[in-house]
Formats: C-alpha cells, structure tokens, sequence
C-alpha cells in the first residue's frame, strides 16, 4: 500500500464571488478547508457587488491561507503545488486570488495552477466519494451557472452539454426571496420556508421543457417573472400571500426541471451516476428528488455533503492535486485571470516552445529551480 505521503499536497485559492476559500489537500484527502465570507456586507444591497467581494478577498486572503496551513498542519515549504481559480467569476476578485497564488508560488519555488472554477465544483466530490468516474456526467447548479457537462478527464477533457440562457438557478432563488422580502442570499431562506408550504400549491411553469426545446438547457427567467406577478396580483387585490406555498412550489419548478433533464443526459449518453455540485446542490428538495429520480431509473447518485456544494479553497485543491498527480503542465508565471474561462478549458497551462520561443522561462523546471532561492519566510 501506498504511502499517503507520496501523494500531492496542494493548496487551492478560489476567489471566484464573495467568498475567500482556501483549501489544502493531500491526493484525495481534505485536510483543511478554511473560508472567509464576506455576504453579510453584500446583504444590505441585495447580492454580490465586485468591489467589495474584492476588497473583502484582500482583507482575507493571508489570514485564510495561515489558518487553512495550521488547520491541515502543513507547512507552505512542503507544497507540491499552487492552484488557484483563474475563471470563470468577478474579474476583480479573480485577480485578488491569481495575484495571491502566483505571489506565494514563486517565493516558494512551487508549481502554479491556474484551474477552471466548473471543473473544481465536479472534482471535490473526489474529496466525498472517491476517485470520479470516467466519465463523469455532472449537474452544477449555482448563483452564476446552471449547466450539465460531461467529463472524460476532468484535467483535461469537459464537453458542455447544456446551460442556462437566462437566469441561473441560483440567481431566481436570490431574486424570489427578495420579492418575497426574505432577504440574502436567497437560496437558504426559500428551501426554509418551502419545508413547511405546499409544492403542489402553485402551477409555476417549467422553461424550456417542451418537445421542441433544447433537451439540455435551462430558463428560468420566466418562471422568476410567473411567480413575481403572482404575488404582485395578490397583494394588488390586498390578498395575503402564503409565503411558504410559493416558496416551495418555485423550488419545486426549479428542482423539477433540474433533475428531470440530468436524468435524461444520463440516459441518453449511456453514464450510470450523476454528480451534483454547485451552491444549489445544498438544497434539500433537490438532493431528495434527484435521488428519487436517479434511483427510479437505476443511476448513481453522488453529490458532497453541503459545505463542498458552495465556493471553496478545497475544491481548487482538488482538481490541482489531480493535475500534479496527473504530471499536467502547470500555468505560466503570466497567468492572469479569465472572467469567461470556457469550461473546455478545466486548467490554464503553460505555453510550448513551439508556442513561445521564451518558454523556458516560464515552463514547469523554472518554478523548481527558484527553490534555491526561496523567498517564503
């Protein structure tokens, strides 16, 4: 049996939204998953603004990254790797991580990282269940993304099979509770409240679930924009609106939609288990329908335990602990932050001689050779 030392220790910086998370991981092991939020101070102007998630991540950033290296007993010398998320996200808060990562990989003579925030949210299930399948088919659900992908090697192969069009999951829950004057983030408070309403009450429609539809893609604009004139016409007619019914019937348009179309992706591509990840992967109403769902039609579910569903440093560790296990080449000191980073891209690699006649100056044996220097105290 292997020695677990033998295996990568990474540490990942994921600053993709308003949340500073980092995270130290041995191969597939956690040890440490420290995060700094910083919603309370988005709270009061009803979702995320840039500048202070920015702000708020130079604040955090040291303090996170100390706290995740004496919560994982590690020391930075002893790092195999730095991986940070380089996109998709707030191109602002995105620079904050990238600048952090590419500081402390180059004091500390390490290899850097720079990965797809899509791909992380598959890969920390790794961290849960074990080695991912291959391949892997994956629902993520979050405040930015709703999208289902198909991974052969989540290091290098991701294929896009659907996305939201409009309004991801994430983002009608923020803008529902709101409506409903419930408050931010909008995700905890409407799976609260729909605990104890009806999810029968209210026919709210299901987008783009026609026969001519994408089979793949999701809408949720329009049922954000059902559900607010619903409660708009009660309260024009001084009616009151039974706040726990509407929030459990939009959440079962939501999660109904969501499930119904991983199924069918299932089916269609010949894959016998699901992962589910992302910020709405914490919803209960959809952990339970989908594994329903999955068990109904003889799919394997697989979905980490809440605090791995939203934004942090573990999942980041994650995926780069897999590309240094995988011997994947790591990013070029020039790396920069990509606030649209494709999800067919799940890390930033270094150029190729061929590429750029400068490349020894920036390819994997450069970041080694600064350990002889080392600048980290």
């Amino acid at each position: 049996m292997a020695d677990s030392r033998d295996e990568p220790l990474v540490l990942g910086i994921e600053t993709s939204c308003d949340e500073t998370g980092v995270g130290v991981v041995r191969g597939t092991t956690l040890l440490a998953d420290a995060v700094a939020s910083s919603v309370d101070e988005h709270a009061r102007f009803g979702g995320v603004v840039p500048e202070v998630a920015s702000r708020a991540h130079l604040e955090a950033m040291v303090p996170t990254i100390d706290r995740a290296l004496k919560e994982a007993g590690a020391s930075a010398r002893d790092l195999d790797g730095i991986a940070v998320t380089a996109g998709p996200g707030l191109a602002g808060a995105l620079l904050v991580g990238v600048s952090a990562a590419k500081a402390y990989a180059y004091a500390l003579g390490k290899p850097l990282y720079g990965v797809n925030h899509l791909a992380s949210h598959i890969c920390v299930d790794q961290l849960e269940h074990g080695p991912l399948p291959e391949p892997t088919m994956a629902l993520l659900v979050s405040g930015g993304h709703s999208s289902l992908l198909l991974s052969a090697d989540i290091t290098s192969d991701v294929r896009p099979l659907g996305a939201t069009i409009d309004d991801a999951a994430g983002e009608a829950f923020d803008k529902i509770a709101r409506v409903l004057d419930l408050g931010f983030p909008g995700g905890p408070v409407i799976d609260r409240y729909a605990r104890e309403g009806d999810p029968g009450a209210i026919a709210f429609p299901r987008g783009l679930t026609g026969p001519r539809d994408p089979a793949y893609d999701f809408s949720f604009s329009g049922l954000k924009t059902a559900v607010a004139r619903w409660i708009e016409a009660r309260r024009a007619a001084g009616e009151d609106v039974p706040v726990r019914d509407v929030a459990a019937s939009f959440q079962e348009a939501v999660v109904d939609v969501l499930t119904r179309k991983a199924v069918r992706a299932c089916k269609d591509e010949g894959v016998d288990h699901l992962m589910i990840g992302g910020g709405v992967a914490a919803n209960s109403r959809l952990r339970a329908l989908a594994q329903e769902r999955c068990e109904a039609a003889g799919i394997r579910l697989r979905v980490p335990r809440p605090k791995l569903c939203t934004d942090n440093g573990a999942m980041v560790a994650a995926l780069g602990a897999e590309m240094v296990a995988r011997n994947r080449a790591a990013s070029d000191w020039d790396l920069s932050a990509d606030s649209s980073l494709p999800v067919t891209d799940p890390h930033v690699p270094g150029r190729t001689p061929a590429q750029d006649t400068h490349a020894q100056d920036h390819d994997h044996d450069h970041v080694h050779e600064l350990g002889e220097e080392n600048l980290y105290s």
